[in-house]
């Protein structure tokens, strides 16, 4: 069979079956006597399994050796074939994620544009100090999109970085917020606290609501970090799991903060002295988690507090009872 003749049915040129044969990959059988290539039904196959080779990704080089070396086992060589597609599918979505962020931001010229591909590149740097830079600088010079923001926020281990990243994060609008929230429901405790974390130091109606669903959460440092955030901001619905983390003593001291905050009124005071002295004749509560609970009546306002440690300075617990009776003496004391 002529040259012609079989690209027509291979679908391979005659230029690349040329080239097959300078490399030594398919060598005719056999020329005419006006010297044309003649194609044995062997050489057809050969053609076949070359292509069949290249399919796979294999360079030519790749497919002339596991042709011609009898003892070659594609067992090693597809797996770096895979590791190679791996390593080429993750490259091109980096890129495709970074386009679509950029394209997201509405950038007006190229200046802008590659200040903004700077600072994407930045966030990823190993250096901590490229990354904290590029947070700081995100707000002031071209705006880094959210997403951007948020996938570090959740990845960030440095401290310092981090607290940047938060910052940058929190002048970034509401959208932010929604994205955080995604981070609380991952499998990773890691991100779920950071996505807290964060969401912790977004202002706004948004973030606020998503910290109320946090504080729902199965995570108890979620729900601990959702309950300092929205203690600080005034919203009562904090005041159950804040109570709790002064019984396990988690945070207790900011805990115990935050609920001196919501007792700005009576009737919060009432309640969240209600709270505190339930807690404290329960039969699971023990040693510790008294005295603790006893020291969080101090900041707490109202005749019900008052009359809780007036109680509590007679208690069977001598250490107990010597803190309410010291706290009595503060609150009496001009």
């Amino acid at each position: 069979m002529l040259i012609g003749e079989v690209a027509r049915r291979s679908g391979v040129s005659a230029r690349m079956l040329r080239h097959y044969e300078s490399l030594g990959l398919v060598r005719p059988a056999s020329r005419t006597g006006s010297g044309y290539r003649e194609y044995s039904g062997e050489d057809i196959r050969r053609i076949f399994h070359v292509e069949s080779l290249r399919s796979l990704g294999l360079s030519l080089r790749e497919i002339g050796r596991a042709l011609e070396d009898p003892g070659f086992t594609p067992s090693a060589l597809v797996g770096d074939l895979i590791r190679q597609t791996h390593e080429r599918i993750a490259a091109e979505t980096e890129l495709l994620t970074r386009l679509r962020r950029i394209d997201a931001a509405d950038l007006a010229g190229w200046e802008d544009v590659l200040r903004a591909v700077a600072l994407l590149q930045a966030l990823g740097s190993k250096s901590a100090d490229a990354r904290q830079r590029a947070a700081l600088s995100s707000v002031d010079e071209v705006p880094v999109p959210v997403e951007a923001l948020v996938e570090a926020a959740l990845s960030e281990t440095d401290p310092n970085v981090a607290g940047a990243i938060r910052w940058a994060l929190a002048r970034s609008g509401d959208a932010g917020s929604a994205l955080l929230a995604e981070g609380i429901g991952s499998p990773v405790a890691a991100v779920r606290e950071r996505a807290v974390q964060s969401l912790a130091e977004m202002p706004g109606d948004v973030a606020a609501a998503q910290l109320r669903d946090a504080l729902d959460n199965h995570d108890v440092v979620v729900r601990g970090h959702a309950a300092l955030a929205l203690g600080t901001r005034g919203v009562a619905d904090a005041a159950p799991t804040l109570i709790d983390m002064i019984v396990d003593g988690r945070n207790d001291t900011d805990a115990a903060d935050a609920l001196s905050v919501l007792a700005i009124d009576d009737a919060m005071a009432n309640q969240i002295a209600n709270g505190l002295v339930d807690r404290l004749a329960h039969d699971t509560t023990q040693g510790p988690a008294r005295g603790r609970l006893t020291q969080a009546l101090a900041d707490i306002p109202g005749t019900t507090a008052s009359r809780a440690l007036a109680e509590l300075s007679h208690d069977g617990d001598r250490a107990v009872a010597l803190t309410a009776a010291y706290l009595l003496q503060l609150r009496a004391t001009p």
